[in-house]
């Protein structure tokens, strides 16, 4: 019997609205679980979930039964709505509009998850706008710089 199989490696990363510093701490690895329910939930396992307090890192497999707008779409709006039941503070939090997702080889998995990983040493040289730019350039991705993030 014919079947159609398929792996498909994404590196979702998308930041906060006005890339407000809006993930502290004390709420960071909550909201890394949250979402990796969701993806979970979507059939799309999360393997590596991190970022700063302005924006997240996902490596995650798409699963062949949804588009990869629709689990990025479900993923942000979700935990939008999570997040700002932890508290006054968050109750004016938002996910920037747009997203990049960017694919990934199997062979690049370990090197993703510890890019991931190490997002704090990243962030020390480079700010978010400039490492999105260079995801962007890295990947051949067109693009307008007035546009790339809100």
């Amino acid at each position: 019997m014919p079947t159609s199989l398929s792996k498909n490696l994404v590196h979702l990363v998308y930041g906060t609205k006005n890339r407000r510093n809006m993930i502290d701490a004390s709420v960071r690895s909550k909201l890394y679980a949250y979402q990796a329910g969701i993806f979970r939930d979507m059939e799309c396992p999360a393997i590596r979930i991190g970022g700063m307090p302005d924006h997240v890192h996902a490596l995650f497999v798409l699963s062949p039964n949804y588009a990869l707008k629709q689990v990025v779409e479900d993923v942000k709006k979700s935990s939008s709505k999570w997040i700002k039941t932890m508290g006054a503070e968050y109750w004016d939090f938002y996910w920037q509009s747009g997203y990049g997702a960017f694919s990934v080889s199997q062979s690049q998995v370990g090197h993703v998850c510890r890019y991931i990983d190490n997002q704090e040493k990243h962030h020390r040289r480079l700010d978010f706008r400039d490492e999105y730019i260079q995801f962007m350039i890295k990947h051949e991705v067109e693009f307008d710089e007035r546009y790339i993030l809100d």
